[in-house]
Order: structure tokens, then sequence, then C-alpha cells
């Protein structure tokens, strides 16, 4: 009570500024870790700090004493154990992205999607049988440690390596991190909806699965007929057509709409014809 009572505005507007700024931090190493391995470390220090805490209230003296040795290596293992997100934190901070948004939106979503869609073009035709997923808020390390990680920068050519037949890596997923082929040859869940079409095979099911166990979107093209078929949240919609996959895409990757948004697909649609694919 005596620190109300002493209180001022400006104590008052420092301490909420001082609560925001550890706030925003906290929020910022949240974003860091997610959808990585570290995630479950952080479950695991916390179950060792719980485990600390229970020894200390019941006076359980070895194993506090065991959890206390623990915790004085516990800076060094932390080092060791985050070396990879501290790394990606200093190189964004070096780059003067540490505070801005790193997630698909503020990625260069126009290249990802040109590639994908020639990608796709060309194997519809030559009916190649393809599973792309893009990965969204909800992390997809588990079935990216599934497959073979390649972290490659996107391309359509290498889309469609990985996808031609006899290979050994068509029959997988090809998952995709912003402007990043993260792992092909990927196993997902197959969906269980009873009220999929008998004529969907494992391919869709798998691209109609992942779509329903988060916000990931799927891109399948049918090694029967050459159709594109796009998937999000558990529904499927097959046969899409060129321009519909396009805004589909560009709406969800990027959902702010307006003026920009529309300069950005008459951007890309200038980039597609010039590429000759128009």
């Amino acid at each position: 009570m005596d620190y109300f009572r002493t209180l001022t505005w400006y104590g008052a507007l420092k301490d909420i500024a001082d609560i925001l700024i550890v706030s925003y931090l906290f929020y910022k190493m949240i974003q860091l870790v997610r959808g990585t391995r570290a995630v479950q470390l952080l479950k695991g220090i916390v179950l060792l700090i719980a485990t600390w805490a229970v020894s200390t209230w019941l006076n359980l003296y070895t194993l506090k004493w065991l959890m206390n040795q623990l915790f004085t290596l516990g800076v060094v293992t932390i080092m060791i154990i985050f070396q990879p997100e501290l790394r990606r934190a200093l190189e964004q901070l070096g780059r003067g992205q540490l505070f801005t948004r790193t997630s698909a939106a503020d990625q260069d979503v126009s290249h990802q999607i040109n590639e994908v869609i020639k990608a796709v073009n060309y194997m519809s035709r030559r009916k190649i049988g393809a599973l792309i997923v893009f990965e969204r808020a909800t992390g997809l390390n588990e079935y990216i440690e599934s497959g073979i990680k390649m972290e490659s920068i996107i391309s359509s050519e290498l889309l469609i390596n990985v996808f031609v037949p006899n290979t050994p890596l068509h029959d997988g997923a090809v998952i995709l991190r912003n402007t990043q082929i993260m792992a092909a040859g990927c196993y997902l869940p197959l969906s269980e909806n009873p009220f999929i079409s008998k004529e969907l095979g494992t391919r869709h099911r798998a691209g109609i699965g992942i779509s329903e166990v988060g916000d990931a979107i799927s891109v399948i093209v049918s090694e029967e007929t050459g159709q594109v078929s796009l998937a999000i949240n558990g529904q499927v919609v097959r046969d899409i057509k060129e321009e519909s996959l396009i805004s589909k895409l560009f709406d969800e990757l990027r959902p702010r709409a307006g003026g920009s948004e529309k300069r950005r697909k008459l951007a890309f649609w200038r980039r597609k014809e010039g590429d000759g694919h128009g």
C-alpha cells in the first residue's frame, strides 16, 4: 500500500513503460523460438524449476542439492542449447530486424508464390504429382524432421526436381517456411474426415490433414489428372484455376488487403509475364 500512496504520475508512467518493454521483449523471445525444438527444451527447463521448488518446499535435501548443481551450470547449458536461436537473434539485431515482424507476411511472398506457381504449372501439364505445404503461424518442425532437411531458397526448378517420379523424395511433401524450402519427403497426417471424396488419394488426404491440425496451406497436384487443388482449414478446393490460386495464396499469406496489396499482385503478374509464363 505504501507504493500506491507515494506513487506519482511520472512514476506510474515509468513503471508502465518498464512493464510494456519487458513484456514486448518476452513476446519477441517467444516468437524467436516458436516452431523450433527450443519450445520442448523450454518445457524441460520449466519442469526442472518446478522440481526444484517442490524439493525446497518439502525439504528433500538430496533432490534440492542435485537441482542446485544443475542450476550452477544452467547458464552455460542454456548458451549451448539455445545457440542457434541466440545466433539468429544476434544476426537479426545486427540487421536491425529483431523488433520487426518475422512472419511470412513480411517476407518476399511475391517471390515465394511466383516460384511455386511456375513449378505447379509445369507439373500440372506433365501430370507430375506434388504436395507443397506453406507453414504459417503454427510451427511444422515435427513434420519437417520427418523428411530430409534442405533449407534452400525456393526456386521452381528445385521444386520440380524434388517431385520428378522415381526420385528419392518425390513421394513425400515439401514444406516451405517464408522464402525457404525447409524439407522434402516429409510425412504428414492423413485426414480422417469421412466426407472427403473417395476419389482423392493419399496425397490429397495428407494435404487436407496438415491443414486440419494447424493453419498450414497445401497445394496439391494430381498425378492422375494434373488438376491442382488447394487445402485450407480442412477444406479442399479441387481443380482450382491459376488466377484463383494466386489470389487465394496472396490473401492467406498476406492477409492485409488494400491498395498496396493490389500493387503487389499487379507487380507479380508483370513479373510472371516477363518470365514467359503468362
